[in-house]
């Protein structure tokens, strides 16, 4: 240890993080605002300088990167350990730092007793500053070693950070917020659902009491995993508070031989000392520029229709070709046929797993309607659910055996489906085939919904061991498998919704589906829920008919459009519903997202704070010469008028001409400040800090403006 460094230091534009190494276990010292040449990481170790408190230990045990029982941690051990002999109680020590920049560093630490190697991984992007830490564990000891539970790096937090913000929710209402204080205690969110669930996104925001959109310190945490797993914030008797991500393993789900490692799901985590619109300018910047194929992110967005909520399982060519001609005259770029289409499929009881084109539908297969499409100018995608199937098919009747399940418990019944055991190099190899025929078949297909329908209750695999791990770790492959014979087709995941949106299949897919939900008024709070980590352009959201078909609920065109276009947009409907009005509004909303779809997928994204009565952001294009922001009145104000609506994100000293670009028609009882402002030019700091005075509107209104800098 003596000739290790006692201190490393990275740096971003905005943030820095300081590894203290002085006690054998590499610990967090600082993170957060960046800090000038004047200070020192020497300055810092000195004034954190902790005395021995009355009945507790001389020396406290430090909130390692994994602090563990070895170490005698009283919190939550990073490591969870079992080899018949004493792997529990791992305690490695820092053996050598790798760092040949200011933005990564590796640890690796030993345990010499137990010939357990221990290394972590940090990077610090230096232009978005999110970090993505890593954890894994090696077993050199010729005993087989049981990893119960292996956390990312655990993360201290500087004492004045009091408050949690997680993300909750179930299916049709996903990404909902809720903030707490701290306790004395933990705040523990576990998920056991073999996904990324509807109920606990893996991400949490810990920030300062009074912190908002625009100012306050705030830390963001979220892991890129698409299993299960766990988050865990404590706050410790003696003051200090740490932040603990990782993947929720099943009981001998992970058995390392000699020589054989595990690592963690990466986390990524960020700082700002500017409020949650920094923070999330960060992850969306890292996922622009770190996640995505560079294939989608210069190429604009094309507007979905989906046959989904339109026509279900009642497939007829020629209601699909007509669907196809009105949904091409609305101005739809891309037809993706849902549900419904394969063998057997009359319902959601039967077909599954039998991926070969009906014929008693598709006579002459799928390319009377995929041509129909191509020739109105659209693109084709189509539905798979690749990891299930339906007792009621020919591949269960074939192999009964190929389904996750455990010894001499009945299957828990969930939408007519069970889920196929991936871990099977034989069950991979059949679906690669079944897709991959389909795609070759028809090689006009550019995008797969790739959907996920049910929980995974039991998880045993064919030896009868636990197997969400592989399994997740499949599905990854398979997909990666699928994406290179076929490269230029898309891939959107959806479980349900958003029960399966994480950084870990983001890596390998395309676009996600938010919800199904498309009841605009939930999608105000889905969407800006999942904006806290996820940009606009891989959010689908989609305009649903003119009554929801989950809530029930009756909201104009105008605001259906007006909310669908903050995303990636399409539509979802029977357009036989529509009438020359709501074609004409379609059509003219659907213009506007055409000609500010570039600046939606890649301007900055300032949301407002929630007031009670509406939900309110914009997005500001880099150079400050174009924005967009969207008032969305969801109840009537208590008072007689509304507040001032403050702009965000302009250039204070930039003219700016204000115009309401949506809706085209508003029906307004009295004259307003909108029949004023249009064509009118603003300073950037008379927008920003006196704000304008809305109009009087119903609520479910959503207004449009746009602002161009001269």
């Amino acid at each position: 240890m003596s000739n290790l460094a006692q201190y490393v230091h990275l740096r971003s534009q905005q943030a820095s993080l300081i590894i203290d190494c002085r006690r054998n276990t590499p610990e967090v010292l600082y993170w957060g605002k960046v800090l000038s040449k004047n200070t020192c990481p020497e300055m810092l170790g000195i004034l954190q300088t902790r005395q021995e408190a009355k009945c507790a230990l001389v020396e406290e045990v430090p909130i390692s990167l994994s602090p563990c029982l070895g170490n005698g941690f009283t919190g939550q051990p990073a490591l969870d350990l079992f080899d018949n002999g004493i792997a529990w109680s791992v305690g490695a020590s820092l053996q050598a730092i790798k760092q040949d920049n200011d933005q990564s560093v590796v640890f690796v630490s030993f345990d010499e007793t137990r010939q357990i190697e221990l290394t972590h991984t940090i990077d610090l992007d230096f232009d978005t500053n999110v970090i993505c830490a890593s954890t894994r564990i090696k077993n050199l000891a010729d005993s087989l070693l049981n990893v119960n539970y292996c956390a990312a790096p655990t993360f201290s937090m500087p004492d004045h950070i009091s408050k949690v913000l997680s993300f909750e929710g179930r299916w049709s209402m996903e990404f909902q917020q809720n903030s707490i204080d701290l306790f004395l205690g933990a705040f523990v969110r576990e998920n056991r659902k073999g996904k990324t669930s509807h109920d606990n996104f893996p991400g949490v925001i810990l920030h300062s009491e009074h912190a908002n959109e625009a100012s306050g310190e705030c830390y963001g945490f979220h892991l890129g995993w698409s299993g299960n797993h766990r988050t865990r914030v404590e706050l410790l008797p003696e003051q200090r508070t740490y932040v603990q991500m990782g993947e929720l393993l099943g009981a001998g789900e992970v058995q390392l031989k000699q020589g054989e490692s595990y690592t963690s799901p990466s986390l990524y985590l960020s700082y700002s000392a500017a409020g949650f619109g920094e923070l999330s300018h960060n992850y969306h910047r890292f996922v622009r520029q770190q996640i995505l194929s560079s294939n989608i992110t210069k190429v604009p967005r094309p507007v979905h229709y989906n046959t989904w909520e339109g026509i279900y399982f009642d497939h007829n060519i020629d209601t699909l070709k007509n669907l196809a001609n009105i949904m091409a005259n609305v101005g739809a770029e891309r037809f993706v046929l849902d549900d419904g289409w394969f063998k057997g499929r009359r319902g959601d009881n039967a077909g599954l797993g039998d991926w070969i084109v009906d014929e008693a539908i598709y006579p002459n297969g799928l390319s009377p309607i995929i041509d129909h499409v191509n020739d109105l100018g659209m693109a084709f995608g189509i539905w798979f659910e690749p990891e299930m199937v339906n007792p009621d098919s020919d591949l269960f009747r074939d192999h009964p055996e190929w389904v996750l399940s455990t010894e001499g418990n009945p299957q828990i019944k969930f939408r007519h489906q069970l889920v196929l055991d991936l871990t099977r190099t034989e069950v991979c190899d059949y679906l690669f085939k079944q897709m991959n025929d389909v795609l070759n078949d028809y090689p006009q297909i550019s995008y797969i919904k790739w959907d996920m329908n049910r929980d995974i209750n039991h998880t045993g695999d064919g030896q009868g061991k636990s197997a969400i791990h592989a399994q997740t770790l499949a599905v990854y492959a398979l997909i990666d498998r699928v994406k290179a014979a076929h490269p230029h087709v898309e891939i959107e995941s959806c479980s349900s919704g958003g029960a399966r949106i994480d950084y870990g299949v983001l890596a390998h897919t395309d676009r996600v589906w938010t919800s199904d939900s498309n009841d605009a008024l939930d999608r105000l709070m889905i969407q800006r829920g999942c904006s806290f980590f996820f940009p606009a352009e891989i959010m689908g959201s989609h305009v649903g008919p003119r009554d929801c078909h989950i809530t029930g609920r009756r909201i104009s065109m105008e605001m259906r459009i007006a909310v669908a276009m903050f995303g990636s947009m399409g539509m979802e409907m029977d357009p036989r519903e529509l009438d020359e009005e709501d074609i004409a509004c379609l059509q003219a909303g659907l213009g506007i997202y055409k000609d500010y779809r570039s600046l939606i997928h890649s301007g900055r994204l300032y949301r407002a704070d929630l007031n009670g009565n509406s939900v309110d952001f914009g997005v500001v294009a880099d150079d400050k010469s174009l924005a967009l922001f969207a008032y969305n009145s969801v109840v009537e104000t208590r008072r007689t008028m509304p507040r001032k609506y403050r702009f965000a994100g302009l250039d204070p000293d930039g003219l700016y001409t204000l115009d309401l670009v949506w809706p085209k028609k508003l029906f307004e009882y009295s004259k307003s400040i909108l029949s004023v402002i249009e064509g009118q030019t603003f300073s950037g700091e008379v927008l920003m800090n006196y704000g304008m005075q809305l109009p009087v509107v119903f609520p479910q209104t959503s207004l449009i403006f746009k602002l161009t800098k001269q």
